[in-house]
């Protein structure tokens, strides 16, 4: 018998962590290719290779899937800058925001390896899951699933509801249950591929959900779709291809529309009341946003298209933070990580009369800009916490800064994967745990960020140690019946 003939068969293709690194080496690859043809040839080629990059850092066999998001969310908004300057005609040193744009892109990207370093050398040596861990889902059925996810919608629209006050970010993270139960049901219909009807019809209605608010919450069920999927591995083939292509299309004409009605639409939900309280009924936000729909081709989707690059683009505040510090450095020490330390660690519970957190009071201070746009909207903007790290410490000083964070975040989600539970609940609590610190990417503030660690660890590992074995004997429970039902008549045979 020939070597040929005993040789297993090659293994059908995965979309896991490893194809996902192929992808961002081909990425970069492409990037290299187009680099001469850019005003910023070195900065396209650069920045094209950072993702490949930073996931060769952090991957190994057992990297939570979310981790993907976490990195490649930051880059996007980073890199969209350089298009930004190729669609202007223009470098990164000539921009008309001024030569500090350069500088702001490259401490960006350095910062975003440093935080990938960190997460590698904290979560180096996790152990896999094991087949158990792997394959406990396969035991449940979607009727369960979907029961979990209409709990989780509940209790996240209570916690919307309810949250305010000295409460406010305790419910606010509670209603991440949502996310767990959610990312739970996707990785199940994509590892099974049973009940695909009922995961279309919760992804509609999601999207139907997240145009309603003030902000762009369509878009989390892109990626949760998209993180699922790597965590169950789907087969790669043709359709996987195309499908990924229809729902980024997808993506981008939902951001484009949003784009082109966010503020009128604003203005309308909140009855004019230059706030973000929604006063106006559902029922008439969804006709109103059904007639703009309507009218959507009347839409000049260059200029739309450019309002949403321009936005999404988070470079030229940073650049504004470094033109402030080098004419007026701050003149308290570490004012960025005092103030955020000072905040987190009095909760409004206990200090009611603590000052609200004002982000948009930060950004002013250290820009020197005032955005009449958001004042007037009642809407807030930061600097992010890269900026807020440069306005502290300086360059090279702020990756330090960065690095503290990482380990923070780092250290949080290797205690929640360290639990005894199946990998698709810990995928899951993983992703909601880093979609409630980066679902603004490089925006989240340092105040906000820290927070929003430290409350997920406090509401979540307690109900990781008592309510989620409950959740999963439920879960087990028709399986087990099952097979008690099977075990007799095997027995007459």
């Amino acid at each position: 018998m020939t070597a040929a003939a005993i040789s297993s068969p090659p293994q059908p293709a995965r979309l896991d962590g490893k194809l996902v690194l192929k992808g961002a080496g081909v990425l970069a690859a492409l990037c290299a290719a187009l680099a001469p043809l850019s005003p910023d040839a070195v900065a396209l080629a650069v920045g094209g290779a950072v993702p490949w990059l930073c996931l060769r850092i952090v991957y190994t066999p057992a990297m939570p899937a979310a981790l993907i998001y976490l990195f490649l969310w930051q880059w996007l908004q980073i890199f969209a800058r350089v298009v930004q300057a190729w669609v202007d005609g223009e470098s990164l040193s000539t921009s008309l925001s001024g030569t500090n744009v350069a500088y702001a892109y490259w401490y960006m990207m350095a910062s975003l390896v440093v935080l990938a370093v960190v997460f590698r050398l904290v979560l180096m040596d996790m152990k896999p899951a094991t087949p158990a861990q792997r394959t406990a889902h396969y035991r449940w059925n979607v009727r369960q699933l979907l029961v979990l996810y209409i709990l989780g919608f509940l209790g996240s629209s209570f916690a919307a509801v309810l949250g305010r006050g000295g409460l406010a970010q305790p419910i606010e993270t509670l209603g991440h249950v949502k996310v767990v139960a959610l990312f739970m049901l996707f990785v199940y219909v994509m590892s099974t591929m049973r009940g695909i009807r009922v995961m279309l019809v919760v992804v509609a209605f999601e999207i139907a959900i997240g145009f309603t608010g003030f902000l762009a919450d369509f878009r989390s069920v892109f990626i949760f779709l998209t993180i699922a999927a790597v965590t169950a591995r789907v087969r790669w083939r043709l359709s996987t291809g195309v499908f990924g292509a229809c729902g980024l299309v997808a993506l981008i004409l939902m951001a484009l529309f949003w784009t082109a009605v966010k503020n009128d639409y604003r203005d309308y939900a909140s009855n004019f009341s230059e706030s973000q309280v929604i006063s106006v009924p559902l029922s008439d936000r969804m006709a109103y946003l059904g007639g703009k729909l309507l009218s959507f081709g009347d839409v000049d989707f260059g200029r739309t298209a450019y309002m949403l690059l321009s936005r999404f683009a988070y470079v030229d505040i940073f650049a504004s933070v470094i033109d402030v510090q080098q004419v007026v450095q701050e003149p308290t020490t570490m004012r960025q990580w005092q103030e955020a330390m000072d905040h987190v660690f009095k909760p409004r519970v206990f200090f009611p009369d603590k000052p609200e957190l004002s982000d948009s009071d930060v950004y002013l201070r250290l820009t020197g800009r005032v955005l009449l746009d958001e004042i007037l909207r009642g809407t807030s903007i930061s600097v992010g916490y890269m900026g807020e790290n440069f306005a502290d410490l300086g360059f090279p000083g702020m990756l330090l800064g960065v690095a503290v964070l990482g380990l923070l975040l780092a250290g949080c989600i290797r205690i929640l994967m360290s639990f005894d539970l199946p990998l698709v609940m810990r995928e899951g609590i993983v992703m909601a745990f880093v979609f409630s610190i980066a679902r603004d990417g490089v925006e989240i503030s340092l105040p906000k960020m820290i927070g929003a660690a430290l409350m997920f660890m406090i509401i979540f590992l307690p109900m990781i140690a008592f309510v989620a074995p409950q959740v999963i004997q439920r879960l087990d429970r028709p399986a087990q019946m099952a097979a008690r039902a099977r075990a007799p008549r095997a027995a007459r045979r």
